[in-house]
């Protein structure tokens, strides 16, 4: 069994997920054998049926890498605006080559630098925001992605059970304490903040899907 579900079931859903071609199929390959961590089968497909379902068409992500889940984002919204923010200069470089191949360039902007730095700059409304950044710091970008959410709009947050140790002390690693008491606190706030109706779901390595319903 694997930290979040059983291998079974994981198995069994990313054999039934197509998979990817083209330049996505190459982005994945690149991402395992450079260890980059990209969102995984069964969240992409839950990603890309949230942002469907939604009609969301302006997207702001926290954590661009190299560029994949941007590139995913678009391809199921389809004509949108994306911004998205790294701040690793190598990620941004390889983010911004692979963004030109999929000939997304005009609609997809990266945002180099600080998460927390950017995010007090902008001014504009968005549909869905995709947390994937520093796990330890969502509750720290909270109070600016609330300001510029919509409400009935999203906050998609990735990897929010971190590998079981969220849930399981047995599974702790002591060099990530901080990132799970983070984590953990990021989890209680979303369930107990009235102006969201929020829903943890044991994906991936775990998500939280966050529905702004007031505010």
């Amino acid at each position: 069994m694997s930290n979040i579900v059983y291998d079974y079931i994981e198995d069994y859903l990313r054999s039934i997920i197509p998979k990817s071609e083209g330049l996505m199929e190459d982005m994945e390959a690149f991402a395992r054998e450079n260890n980059v961590p990209i969102v995984q089968p069964e969240v992409a497909k839950f990603l890309s049926f949230i942002i469907k379902s939604n009609n969301a068409k302006n997207i702001l992500e926290i954590g661009t890498a190299i560029g994949y889940s941007a590139i995913l984002m678009h391809n199921a919204a389809g004509s949108c605006r994306i911004l998205t923010i790294e701040r690793n200069p190598d990620m941004y470089e390889k983010a911004e080559e692979n963004i030109k191949m999929a000939k997304m360039d005009s609609d997809i902007k990266i945002l180099k630098g600080e998460a927390d730095e950017i995010l007090e700059k902008l001014d504009e409304s968005f549909d869905l925001i995709f947390l994937d950044a520093a796990k330890g710091q969502y509750l720290q970008f909270f109070p600016e992605c609330d300001r510029l959410l919509k409400k009935g709009g999203i906050i998609f947050a990735d990897n929010v059970l971190f590998r079981g140790m969220v849930t399981n002390r047995k599974l702790l690693i002591r060099r990530k304490i901080t990132i799970v008491k983070r984590l953990k606190k990021y989890i209680d706030f979303m369930m107990k903040n009235k102006n969201y109706e929020t829903s943890i779901l044991p994906l991936g390595d775990g998500v939280s899907v966050s529905v702004k319903i007031g505010g």
